[in-house]
């Protein structure tokens, strides 16, 4: 189901929200991030999230606005939310490509841009999943999901697919190697 595959690809996007966290950590104690794998996660937001993710979110939005108009109003500016995060992240790739030109840019201007994006990208999670989602869930019809399903891209996911693209490569091991050294703490 639709609702299924936008929240499966919401705890995708919080893996990589958690992995660019930690190269801000390294960042903030001045040492130097993997830009490669920071890069990486921007180019991932720019393909897919915003050519695939937004697009398919959008169209349930416009069904949801037609079935239940208070929901969808609960919900907000979904089509501007997503332009606004857009812009977010145009602005941090910005920051990153100047300091790896070398640019005069001020480490905090550049974390502040970062966590401007890592909050503003989880808030907006977080509201989808709670809002959202349920309300599309319990307003759409099953032939809204039919021409919602029939609207979808063929194009598979290039980091968590088996689909994967092999620009995502250092960033998948990165995933893979933070998440094992976590669930090592946790034990």
């Amino acid at each position: 189901m639709i609702i299924e595959l936008l929240s499966r690809e919401h705890r995708n996007i919080e893996r990589l929200l958690a992995v660019l966290e930690h190269e801000q950590d390294i960042f903030d104690r001045a040492d130097r991030p993997d830009y490669e794998v920071i890069r990486a996660i921007i180019a991932y937001f720019e393909v897919y999230t915003e050519l695939y993710h937004h697009p398919q979110e959008d169209r349930v939005f416009a069904k949801l606005k037609i079935r239940d108009p208070a929901a969808a109003a609960k919900v907000g500016d979904l089509a501007r939310e997503h332009k606004k995060g857009a812009e977010r992240l145009h602005r941090l790739a910005k920051a990153v490509d100047a300091v790896l030109e070398g640019r005069e840019i001020l480490r905090q201007d550049v974390d502040t841009i970062i966590h401007d994006f890592l909050d503003h990208e989880r808030r907006h999670i977080m509201m989808e999943d709670r809002d959202f989602f349920p309300a599309a869930l319990k307003a759409l019809q099953p032939a809204d999901w039919t021409e919602i399903a029939a609207a979808l891209s063929p194009h598979q996911d290039p980091l968590f697919s088996d689909a994967t693209e092999t620009r995502f490569d250092a960033l998948r091991a990165h995933i893979l190697q933070l998440e094992q050294e976590a669930e090592g703490e946790r034990h």
